[in-house]
């Protein structure tokens, strides 16, 4: 029997729901609304087409936005002291540096200059410090999509084996975390393993997998011969492929063979359509959550 889909479009949909009711439960109260500047580095046509789906997000659950477009020349201290003066900002929120960065420039540097209290994408050593103790912070926002969509879809991890495909700090190393830690039955508990580039016989853990997370970026790494019956299979990866057939030339596929993993997986994400809008969606959440200082209270 195929696999049923993981609707990351509706269960996305329910989370702007409720930070929208939130953010007018503020503006009635005579508060301002949540407020996000996202710093844009270059013209990377990716970038640009992932920070105007956030800010229209923001624009659909009321989070005001601004978008600052930096040259990609740069220099490192003149992009920290810009962060410098957002962090001091009390009218801003969260802060979002769109990755990737230039060559010249440290991803987790920069990373690391955004206050933690604002860092809204959960990328903070000090908020993957704390997710990797259980204590609160704002967590990555992939891996939270995906632990909302097991507890929409009621599916549990609590002792389950859970391979993660992809080791990158953005995804797989606080997805694993995510999932090994004490939540409730559907977040948390489970036996996790992460493989990446240098593992050997990548097939011998993929079918072992109760739950199996692929964010490894490569287009259809994982096929039906590389997972068991029954396993639920979450697909971060969106790769363009050329196909001809299409007016754009290109068509866009997970880090799964969707067609034959389908066929042997109880539950499945597509591409696109599951876990994308999700990430999205926590984004607002969490801009929401700081602006509330629900994560850091003062």
């Amino acid at each position: 029997m195929p696999a049923q889909l993981i609707d990351g479009l509706l269960v996305a949909a329910g989370i702007k729901r409720e930070v929208q009711a939130d953010v007018a439960g503020l503006l009635a109260r005579g508060l301002r609304p949540p407020h996000l500047r996202v710093l844009l580095i270059g013209s990377h046509p990716a970038s640009k087409a992932y920070v105007t789906s956030k800010v229209r997000a923001c624009a659909e659950v009321g989070i005001t936005s601004d978008t600052e477009i930096l040259p990609d020349t740069i220099s490192e201290k003149s992009l920290k002291a810009r962060i410098a003066e957002l962090n001091a900002d009390d009218e801003v929120d969260g802060i979002l540096v769109q990755l990737p960065l230039p060559d010249h420039l440290t991803p987790m540097s920069v990373i690391e200059s955004i206050d933690h209290r604002k860092d809204v994408d959960g990328f903070h050593p000090m908020n993957v410090g704390r997710l990797a103790l259980n204590m609160p912070g704002f967590r990555s926002c992939t891996p939270a999509g995906i632990q909302e969509l097991f507890k929409h879809y009621m599916i549990p991890t609590k002792a389950k084996h859970a391979v993660v495909v992809g080791a990158s700090n953005i995804v797989g190393t606080p997805m694993a975390l995510m999932l090994s830690r004490e939540h409730d039955s559907y977040n948390g508990k489970a036996t996790t393993t992460i493989c990446h580039k240098y593992t050997k016989d990548l097939t011998a853990h993929t079918i072992a997998a109760d739950i199996l997370i692929v964010a490894a970026g490569q287009p259809n790494l994982i096929t039906a011969p590389m997972v068991k019956e029954g396993v639920v299979v979450v697909d971060v990866g969106m790769n363009r492929v050329a196909d001809h057939t299409s007016e754009k030339g290109y068509k866009l596929v997970g880090d799964v063979d969707f067609e034959g993993v389908s066929q042997k997986a109880s539950w499945i994400t597509p591409v696109p359509g599951g876990v994308g809008p999700m990430t999205v969606a926590m984004l607002m959440k969490n801009t929401l959550l700081s602006a509330k200082k629900a994560v850091y209270p003062d």
